[in-house]
């Protein structure tokens, strides 16, 4: 049994990274009890602790290495909480911080809640605050996956009950998504999920050159995720709700982005199409009923896929059109879904911070 209260857990792998920053950012000043398990991933673990500075030798702080040689986040993640012995865990980028007393904010609500996992309010150094996930207005305790959208906070930041969640991990082998099939697992399998909205959070640096999510990969690649969700023993015990709350997101977040990204490429959207469109088709077999709640302006798009000649310019007008506050943005095809939970006007103003 551990003597800590929670297991923080950082991978790295670079000798850039500020990781004496991190782990400062979880010791200092905070009153529970903290372990900090540092994972150097595919480097020289030597070099690692030369770069914790300060916290080199700290009692609190474990140096683990593992080389694996796959460049993906999921190895290194998946070792530290391997090691991870106490009853909560966190999970922390090397190029990020907890502000001052988030441990201990977020501590408090789970020992006082029972929340299986507490999420963290996220704090972009850019962006400023994440308007995900689109709650319910105010909602901090006893969260809904369906009622408070919490598939679209696809980052497992926060505190993690490993008493409930000791055998999750991260899906192995996954160049991008692989957090997907672990925060549905939170989501859509735990109780008393809080929300640590008003509470110290997660800060964001957005001045990393070399964060391994924003690569370039093949569709196929990019909805692998989708195997570990739909091949999960859980997932058929989703209702249709549930199942139309993961799949909206996904078509919403995922497949709009992966749209926009190979626009963008050098060799554009021609030949992506075909696997573009393979994706919306599985997303709409498994969650019946995703596309419907799309915006009108998320239909054109789809729709502009099916046209024996892509145009970029119409597609981008589209896509610019998605997240404004026009009918087009606001109201699905049919009218009668207008007001639907998961539709684009309940869901847009609920992003609102």
């Amino acid at each position: 049994m551990s003597g800590y209260d929670v297991d923080v857990v950082i991978a790295v792998h670079s000798a850039e990274r500020p990781i004496e920053r991190a782990v400062s950012s979880v010791l200092t000043g905070t009153e529970a009890s903290v372990q900090v398990i540092v994972v150097a991933h595919n480097i020289d673990p030597d070099v690692i602790r030369a770069r914790l500075g300060r916290f080199a030798d700290h009692p609190d702080v474990r140096l683990l290495n593992l080389h694996d040689g796959i460049p993906s986040p999921a190895g290194p993640m998946n070792h530290g909480l391997d090691a991870a012995t106490a009853p909560y865990v966190s999970l922390l980028g090397s190029d990020d911080e907890f502000s001052p007393g988030a441990v201990d904010a977020w501590f408090a609500i789970a020992s006082a809640t029972g929340a299986t996992t507490v999420l963290a309010r996220i704090d972009r150094q850019l962006a400023g605050p994440d308007p995900l996930p689109p709650t319910r207005p105010g909602r901090e305790r006893d969260l809904d996956a369906v009622k408070d959208r919490l598939a679209y906070r696809s980052a497992p930041l926060g505190l993690i009950s490993r008493e409930r969640f000791a055998a999750l991990r991260f899906t192995p082998g996954l160049g991008s998504g692989e957090d997907l099939e672990f925060t549905a697992v939170l989501w859509f399998t735990g109780s008393h999920i809080a929300y640590a909205r008003t509470s110290p959070g997660y800060y964001v640096h957005e001045d990393g050159d070399d964060r391994v999510t924003f690569a370039a990969r093949p569709v196929a690649d990019d909805f692998a995720f989708l195997d570990a969700i739909v091949s999960a023993p859980w997932f058929p015990t989703l209702d249709r709700a549930q199942r139309q709350a993961l799949g909206v997101k996904t078509l919403r977040i995922n497949v709009f982005d992966a749209i926009l990204l190979r626009l963008q490429s050098p060799d554009g959207l021609e030949p992506h199409r075909d696997a573009l469109q393979a994706v919306i088709a599985r997303i709409e077999a498994v969650a019946p009923g995703s596309l419907s709640l799309l915006s009108r302006a998320d239909r054109a798009v789809i729709d502009e896929l099916d046209r024996p000649v892509i145009d970029a310019e119409r597609i981008l007008a589209h896509l610019s059109a998605r997240w404004g506050r026009s009918p087009a943005a606001l109201l699905p095809r049919n009218p009668l879904l207008a007001l639907h939970r998961q539709g684009p006007y309940r869901t847009l103003r609920a992003t609102v911070a």
